[in-house]
């Protein structure tokens, strides 16, 4: 099969790469389409040691099992649900776990990949194949509803006006009645405006140009070291910090004013992925136009650059 590897060499394409075996209880499903996410920029640089097929956002059809001929994207955490952990009711963070694209597990730059039967989940007939390509980092942009509890008059700001950036901004939005997007990029943040949703552009990465401790929470999306910083420096005291990005760079700052204005931080990541798909499903989210970039495998260089392109939105791999 067709494939992209990721080796400590860097990315590598493959015509005739060997077909993934489906181990007991897996699926074997033929990707349609898949997204490169920030995840996926940070592992090329070296994040995790990953080695192996990357890629974690898909939507294909299942192959075998109860969902056979059926269009489904899958959940990337392959849990052994049978731990104390994953009995506890957290098989996200089972000890177990291999991490489809991520960790140990090949993933879906690639005409097939092997997933656990009970990570798949059917899309209905009106959702397209670009709409459900967004059922992951909308579930985990649904998951900071599912950690903090949000009032309609909290005062909330996103920090980063990328891909998650914008999900994150149109979940928060039905809730709260007062959400700002902070964002570098001009033309990015013009579909934010686009949705009603109220942003500032920042010239530069220095906090103190921001506004200091004037929200109660504060969303990092940034994808890079300086968004804590920014967030801490923007909280209000007793307000809550969502960490919503991995970063492969190391933090350095002074930590002193979490413990002096008591600011909850939270680690933020994989999400509930009915309600991703319902919210698809009925309109209530919008990622019409969001893919700005469409390539092949074999043009993974031009489809990275792409996605690392302050000017791209959403790059696909057009697979299936």
């Amino acid at each position: 099969m067709k494939a992209i590897t990721l080796t400590a060499g860097g990315l590598h394409f493959h015509p005739s790469h060997d077909g993934p075996t489906a181990a007991a209880g897996e699926t074997l499903v033929h990707v349609l389409k898949a997204g490169i996410c920030e995840t996926d920029l940070q592992l090329a640089r070296g994040y995790m040691g990953f080695s192996g097929i990357p890629g974690h956002e898909f939507v294909g059809i299942a192959q075998s099992g109860d969902m056979a001929g059926q269009r489904v994207v899958g959940e990337i955490n392959c849990s052994c649900r049978s731990c104390e952990t994953c009995r506890a009711g957290r098989p996200t963070h089972c000890p177990n776990r291999t991490v489809i694209g991520i960790d140990r597990h090949d993933g879906a730059f690639a005409e097939s990949v092997a997933v656990p039967q009970q990570n798949l989940h059917s899309i209905p007939d009106h959702v397209s194949d670009d709409q459900a390509v967004f059922v992951e980092p909308l579930a985990a942009a649904f998951q900071i509803l599912e950690q903090i509890s949000i009032q309609s008059s909290d005062r909330i700001a996103i920090l980063g006006d990328g891909r998650l950036g914008y999900l994150s901004a149109q979940v928060l939005s039905q809730v709260s009645d007062q959400v700002t997007v902070f964002g570098k990029h001009g033309v990015k943040l013009l579909r934010f405006g686009h949705r009603g949703i109220t942003t500032v552009q920042i010239p530069s990465s220095d906090p103190h140009e921001l506004p200091a401790k004037s929200f109660d929470i504060v969303v990092d999306c940034s994808g890079s070291t300086t968004g804590l910083p920014m967030a801490l420096h923007m909280v209000r005291p007793r307000g809550t910090v969502v960490m919503k990005t991995t970063v492969g760079g190391n933090h350095q700052l002074a930590l002193s004013a979490v413990v002096i204005d008591e600011i909850k931080i939270v680690g933020s990541r994989c999400g509930p992925f009915e309600k991703a798909i319902q919210s698809l499903a009925s309109g209530n989210i919008n990622v019409d136009g969001l893919i700005t970039d469409r390539f092949t495998l074999d043009r993974y260089g031009e489809a990275f650059q792409a996605a690392d392109n302050a000017n791209s939105f959403k790059v696909v791999f057009e697979i299936g």
